[in-house]
């Protein structure tokens, strides 16, 4: 199933044609957005079936319980995004000597930042789920849930950063392949122990800690094997301070992105509480389902981008970096557009797989998907413009997007509710996009015009060299 061939990126094959950078683009997106898509039905089919057998105030309880432990999912895609980056940009300098120590280092990291987690947990998660307005059963389940990851947090990070390291090992099926199994498992195991063994959210978080868990296993075996390009009888150091400071800058933006989106659901948790009531909270907890499904897909266009942008990046090829961005900006609006359109065309049918027995939580929720995803493709472009950035080094550039993101929501969060109660909590999101979009485009647009110069420059320059 997954035996397709990725050619590695090399300058003499990958020439500046439209078609060939397209090739790339999709040989290289397609596998992503299929990773980030089953990635997400670990936490997708969690609330399918938590919406199905417990109903709202399941879906309430796990959506205050996941902006609580996102942020471990955050550390691992920050190490892996930053060390692939990294991998990726020696490769295209032609250094492939630094691989294993790259690899050692972000695996240090990451147990380092698991042992953060696991501390922040123990000390904080209550605090944090009250916060948001948890309270009653919603509070206890919520406590169930969390209480698995606060001990399992090793296997959180490492499972999330496993993959996108495979994938930057020039092995993106393989990672891909890696995602599905995990998926499945937890699929089964979600049956297995909320449907026939009423565990509730305690056999949710069970059920995607044991898939996880899989993943880290399957996936360090593959860096054991030969169907790694990583050279183990090289020389290395299991730790460079240097490396680690790189990876940690680049992957910086991933991090925050993952902490917004914690901020986010969580603030906006807590602000339907004061406005509105815990069903409301289950609404936006579907809403929020289905908003997630676009962000993985742009994410995944976004993460399938970075490999050969951060390739041309260190080879100079500064013409096929602005077409494959191009390529992808247009591919993510096109696909956040037309999420757009299904969901207000079939509205009741995408509510009705997270719940079809409660008229008033359906009507709800769809009243959120017209007030509340109207600008969601614009989400998804401010996405991939952090990691454009960082791919091409621009680790700054690629925080302050990030960092943008998270605090332009908080005037409209403060402000629309005071006057438009529950529907500007609503509505408070998309128009910080559009905001955002204000500054985020002319950055984009610049760096664009800046590359597009030094292309044109450069052969001139190497001319004049010869």
């Amino acid at each position: 199933m997954f035996n397709i061939d990725i050619p590695m990126l090399d300058p003499s094959i990958e020439n500046t044609q439209t078609q060939s950078i397209s090739r790339t683009f999709w040989r290289y997106t397609l596998p992503a957005i299929a990773a980030m898509l089953v990635n997400g039905l670990y936490q997708i089919v969690d609330g399918i079936f938590i919406g199905h057998y417990i109903g709202f105030e399941g879906l309430a309880a796990i959506n205050m319980a996941w902006p609580v432990i996102y942020f471990m999912v955050g550390f691992g895609i920050m190490v892996g995004m930053g060390s692939g980056s990294l991998l990726s940009i020696q490769r295209g300098k032609g250094d492939t000597r630094a691989a294993p120590t790259i690899l050692t280092s972000s695996l240090v990291i990451m147990l380092g930042l698991a042992a953060i987690s696991t501390t922040i947990l123990i000390a904080c998660s209550d605090l944090f789920l009250k916060a948001q307005g948890g309270a009653g059963n919603t509070l206890v389940m919520a406590q169930e849930y969390i209480g698995v990851f606060t001990w399992g947090a090793v296997i959180t990070v490492v499972a999330s950063a496993i993959p996108l390291l495979i994938r930057n090992d020039e092995s993106p099926n393989i990672a891909t392949g890696l995602m599905v199994l995990g998926a499945v498992i937890n699929i089964a195991l979600d049956y297995l122990l909320i449907g026939v063994f009423n565990f509730g959210l305690l056999g949710a978080a069970m059920a995607t800690i044991s898939a996880q868990a899989v993943v880290c296993i399957l996936g360090l075996i593959y860096f054991c094997s030969v169907r790694s390009s990583i050279n183990w009888s090289a020389k290395f150091s299991w730790f460079n301070a240097s490396f680690a400071k790189q990876i940690v800058l680049l992957g910086s933006s991933s991090l925050f992105m993952y902490l917004y989106t914690s901020f986010v659901f969580a603030l906006h948790n807590r602000l339907f509480t004061e406005y509105g009531t815990p069903l409301t909270v289950g609404a936006f907890a579907i809403v929020g389902y289905l908003m997630v499904l676009y962000y993985l897909v742009a994410e995944g266009i976004a993460e399938g981008m970075q490999p050969p942008v951060s390739y041309y990046y260190g080879a100079e090829q500064h013409e096929n970096i602005n077409k494959m961005l191009k390529l992808s900006v247009k591919v993510t609006l096109i696909a956040g557009t037309s999420w757009v359109l299904l969901l207000n065309l079939l509205p009741e049918t995408m509510v009705g797989l997270f719940n079809n027995d409660d008229p008033l939580l359906i009507a709800t929720a769809i009243d959120g998907i017209k007030m509340h995803l109207f600008a969601m493709p614009l989400d998804g472009f401010i996405a991939l413009s952090s990691i454009y950035f960082m791919a091409t080094n621009q680790g700054v550039k690629a925080l302050v997007i990030a960092c943008g993101n998270m605090l332009i929501q908080l005037p409209f969060l403060m402000i629309l509710p005071k006057f438009l109660g529950v529907n500007g909590v609503w509505m408070a999101m998309p128009l910080s996009n559009i905001a955002l979009c204000l500054i985020v485009v002319p950055m984009v647009w610049l760096d664009i015009r800046s590359r597009a110069k030094r292309a044109h420059t450069l052969p001139l320059n190497q001319a004049a060299i010869a």
